[in-house]
Parts: C-alpha cells; sequence; structure tokens
C-alpha cells in the first residue's frame, strides 16, 4: 500500500509525469532526494509501471473509439482468443470479463473501413471467436486513465440537478 505522502507523489506523477521532483518536493516540504527516493521504490514495487504521453486520438488520426463484446468457445479459463486480440494494434485494452460474453475490447481506428479490416481480416482469423457486439462510441463525455487516489479527502457535492431539457419528476 502507500501512505499519503505516495498518494500526493502518485496524483501529482498521474496528471503531469513531468512534474520536477524539486517541484513535487516544494508542494510537501521534502527534500528532493526523498522525493526522488520515494518514487524510485514506488517504481520498483510496480506501483508506478511507466510514463507516457497522452495523445489526442483524433488529432492523431484515430477518431473513432469502438468497444466490441466477444464470446469465444474456448474452455472456461482459457485466455488464448485475448492474447491474440491484445496483438492487434489498434486494440488498447482486453478485458476479460463475467456475463453473456467473453472479452470486453476498447480499440480506436481512423475509420470504419478500417473497423471492417480489423474485424474481418484479425479478429475473423481467431477460431475460437463465435460472435461478437460493436458499439461505436458516438461522443466521450469522459475518459482518464488517472485513478482517483485522494477522492475520498474531498467528497464531490450532492446535490440533484435535473437533466436539460427534461420535466421535474423526469417525464419529457
Amino acid at each position: 500500500m502507500y501512505d499519503e505522502i505516495d498518494a500526493v507523489i502518485m496524483d501529482t506523477l498521474q496528471s503531469d509525469g513531468r512534474t520536477a521532483n524539486a517541484d513535487i518536493a516544494r508542494r510537501l516540504g521534502m527534500a528532493p532526494s526523498a522525493i526522488h527516493e520515494r518514487i524510485r521504490k514506488l517504481e520498483q514495487r510496480g506501483s508506478i509501471r511507466g510514463y507516457e504521453a497522452k495523445l489526442d486520438p483524433v488529432q492523431a488520426g484515430f477518431g473513432l473509439l469502438v468497444f466490441l463484446f466477444v464470446r469465444t468457445n474456448e474452455k472456461v479459463g482459457a485466455i488464448e482468443a485475448a492474447r491474440l486480440i491484445a496483438r492487434i494494434p489498434e486494440v488498447l485494452e482486453v478485458h476479460h470479463v463475467a456475463g453473456d460474453d467473453c472479452y470486453l475490447v476498447k480499440l480506436r481506428v481512423r475509420d470504419t473501413a478500417r473497423l471492417s479490416r480489423v474485424m474481418r481480416e484479425e479478429l475473423g482469423e481467431i477460431e475460437s471467436i463465435t460472435s461478437t457486439r460493436t458499439t461505436i462510441v458516438l461522443e466521450t463525455i469522459k475518459e482518464r486513465s488517472a485513478l482517483p487516489l485522494r477522492a475520498e479527502e474531498k467528497p464531490a457535492p450532492r446535490k440533484k440537478r435535473e437533466a436539460r431539457g427534461s420535466a421535474p419528476g423526469g417525464a419529457r
């Protein structure tokens, strides 16, 4: 686990992985060498897995976000199909899930033509896949990878708000 100082360090690095140790040290009233040592230990424990730039997918040419629900005829506990799916370059995430489907897959592609090719030429070649359901995202309201490490400290205000355009009581 981690303490409050580690939480501040990790939260800061999640927001901006290029934050200097000296800046974090000033925020916490500590020596930069102490921050460096804590970061090194967090990396060694695997709490910090790495650092990467966050690219805008639309500007990078991958504006189509898709979720696939995949069923296979694999035996319970087998994940060979997941390993094969994970090799597809456009696949960002593969999750083994409970329920009617076996896997939930998140991918980003340039357009529907590329999605069609991935479905036909890449997923279609995986023999154990028996069916897929595709959900194309029209608009993303929130997407983040940062974990809410210190969310308990600042509870969000709980005001009941009605959705825009809705009548009182939820009727439309």
